[in-house]
């Protein structure tokens, strides 16, 4: 079985910065608040990275796309057409979800059609929902690795800084956090999973 491990980065396209056009209802919020709430939506945001480790090999070296965004929507649904297995913190709800949906917008036609159904983790397995059992006690990943001793991701870098990197031109900072983010996915999935590394007692 082939699993992909994956997290993508987001931020608010040019044309959502400059138009407004949606933000009436949100003239209160702070910039900070602002960008975040830009850089969730598939509307007004696009993927400046998927970062991803396609296993087996156990313990692989994690890959990045980057580039055009329609190039690295293209290199996903090539590399995940023969995955058996998508895991994720939070894909379900986003990174899978916002990955379709700008497919969609680009006219990029998805190498396979993923159920996003709840209650079940396969072909898709949300570590976010795994944990709480698709209860309201959601955890972050900085949370979770905190509280099972994984590295966390978050250590110099965490999602509200993305934006103001990508302004500065630190791409390749931003693409080393969402490998960390992978990184600590994997482990987490094997704990929630009770998977064992070879040589592991």
């Amino acid at each position: 079985m082939k699993i992909c491990f994956l997290d993508i980065e987001t931020v608010p396209t040019d044309r959502s910065l400059e138009e407004n056009g949606l933000l009436e209802p949100q003239i209160q919020l702070d910039e900070a608040e602002l960008l975040k709430k830009l850089s969730l939506s598939a509307v007004t945001a696009k993927i400046i990275c998927i970062c991803y480790a396609v296993e087996p090999p156990v313990g692989c070296e994690v890959q990045a796309l980057q580039g055009a965004e329609t190039e690295i929507i293209n290199a996903f649904w090539k590399l995940a057409a023969d995955c058996n297995l998508f895991v994720g913190h939070n894909i379900l709800d986003f990174d899978l979800r916002f990955i379709y949906q700008r497919s969609i917008i680009h006219q990029i036609k998805p190498s396979r059609d993923l159920p996003f159904a709840r209650f079940r983790n396969a072909p898709i397995y949300d570590t976010m929902q795994e944990w709480s059992k698709w209860g309201r006690e959601h955890a972050s990943l900085d949370t979770l690795s905190k509280a099972l001793s994984i590295p966390s991701p978050k250590e110099t870098l965490d999602g509200s800084k993305v934006y103001p990197h990508y302004r500065a031109g630190k791409i390749a900072e931003i693409v080393e956090y969402c490998k960390r983010d992978v990184d600590s996915t994997r482990q987490l999935y094997r704990r929630l999973t009770f998977t064992k590394l070879p040589g592991q007692m």
